[in-house]
């Protein structure tokens, strides 16, 4: 691992990173996780099961800041869905490596669903991020974001972002 990236500011802005991601989802700033991503980078969210495997199969795979950026237009303005939103609780933000001039960074999510209608509180998602995070002229950003979730099954639909 190189020594140097692993600074002390270096890990705040990773962390605070990881925190920005789920604060914008969780306010429906949604169209702000685009920016955190590079625009070449990648946003994937996978089950345990076929990551521990290295199965391609992933529930969503946007292989770009734009196309992630599409899906959520479309979320926005196509798709139909009852109205949720999430709430995200992040822990074990922690640097374990580095991969190609990127830090290796993983961290555990929970995200609980809370329909709008009803007001119904569920557990929608648990896992872990395995993220890849460069630092370019003192900004992180994520060169790639991979959820993997604890469990094989989603509940209804993933409308919006982890």
């Amino acid at each position: 691992m190189n020594m140097t990236l692993l600074k002390e500011e270096h890990f705040r802005a990773v962390e605070n990173l990881v925190y920005e991601w789920a604060r914008a989802i969780d306010e429906d700033r949604v169209e702000a996780i685009c920016e955190l991503l590079a625009p070449e980078g990648r946003y994937t969210v996978k089950s345990r099961f076929n990551a521990d495997r290295n199965l391609p199969v992933s529930l969503i795979d946007a292989h770009s800041a734009a196309q992630l950026r599409d899906r959520i237009k479309s979320m926005r303005i196509a798709n139909i869905y009852e109205p949720h939103h999430y709430r995200h609780i992040v822990s074990g933000v922690q640097i374990v490596g580095e991969q190609d001039g990127a830090l290796q960074v993983r961290s555990n999510f929970l995200v609980v669903r809370t329909m709008d209608l009803d007001g119904d509180m569920k557990i929608f998602a648990s896992g872990q991020c395995r993220d890849l995070v460069e630092i370019r002229e003192g900004r992180p950003r994520f060169r790639s974001r991979m959820f993997v979730l604890d469990s094989r099954v989603v509940e209804t639909l993933l409308v919006i972002p982890l």
